[in-house]
Parts: structure tokens; C-alpha cells; sequence
């Protein structure tokens, strides 16, 4: 018998990180499903939403609201161009500067895109009254400012 000592680890389901972890799997889980029966993910959607009623964002601007690499924001682009929900254009009065808008397709999916969202907020969140839910939105809103968080959650 050894004479080491064994330490003590706290149990898994006392970690908040776990739960908000379980919690947002399973959310981001379903909330995909939803959006595949649309042709789309859910970075798509966020890109989407980023360019929703805003003209001419720049592709540097977009990448960085996306916290992706150029070269993964221009995949992401190249497919939503594919599927023409964005159009890619020269600014005005530049041969170099490339701005993004949603297509008149793109303008029309996105108000059909963000009722899932908003469905799949309420299945989930639903059951807790409306005080329970802006303390939740609160405290994570909280979380990121805290930590300074930046970059989009995409998956």
C-alpha cells in the first residue's frame, strides 16, 4: 500500500462551469438543428446578424465583431455568398476596400432566422418567470464586461 496521499476533487456538478456548459450545448445544439432545416449555421447566423440593417460594413469590420481569422470569416463569407444572402462590393471612391450587405434574400431570411432563436430561447428559458430571466441575462452579461469577452460565440 502506498503511503501517498490521495487529494480530494471537488464533485463535477459543483462547477458553474460545467452547468453553463451543459446548459449551452444543449441550447446551441437545438438552435442549429433549427437553422439546418434553413440552409444555414450558426455562424452564418451571427455573420447574418452582424450585417443585419447595417450598409457597408467593411470585411476588417466584420472580422473583427467575429473574432475569426480572415481566412475563416472569408469562408463563412464565400458561403453566404453562395447561397446569395450577402453581396461583397467595392466601397466608394476605393479599388481596395471591400464592403458586405445583406442581399434583399439575406434581409428577407434573417427576420425568419432570429424567430428561432427567439423560440429556442423560450423553450428553453421559458418556464423561468421574467425576473429570473433578465438576472440570468444580467449575470452573463456580467461575466463578459468582466473578463473584457470579445469574440462571438460561433459553435
Amino acid at each position: 500500500m502506498s503511503n501517498t496521499t490521495l487529494t480530494t476533487a471537488s464533485p463535477l456538478e459543483t462547477h458553474i462551469g460545467f452547468w453553463l456548459r451543459f446548459v449551452s450545448n444543449q441550447v446551441s445544439s437545438r438552435f442549429q438543428k433549427l437553422l439546418e432545416e434553413h440552409g444555414t449555421t450558426v455562424t452564418e447566423w451571427v455573420a447574418m446578424r452582424t450585417l443585419y440593417a447595417r450598409e457597408d460594413v467593411t470585411h476588417a469590420e466584420l472580422i473583427n465583431a467575429l473574432g475569426m481569422t480572415k481566412g475563416a470569416a472569408s469562408k463563412i463569407l464565400s458561403k453566404l455568398e453562395g447561397k446569395a444572402l450577402i453581396e461583397r462590393r467595392f466601397a466608394e471612391n476605393s479599388a481596395k476596400v471591400q464592403v458586405l450587405r445583406l442581399t434583399e434574400k439575406g434581409n428577407a431570411l434573417l427576420p425568419v432566422l432570429a424567430a428561432l432563436a427567439d423560440a429556442n430561447d423560450a423553450f428553453f428559458f421559458g418556464h423561468l418567470d421574467e425576473t429570473q430571466q433578465q438576472a440570468l441575462l444580467t449575470l452573463m452579461q456580467e461575466l463578459v464586461n468582466y473578463h473584457q469577452l470579445q469574440q462571438l460565440p460561433l459553435n
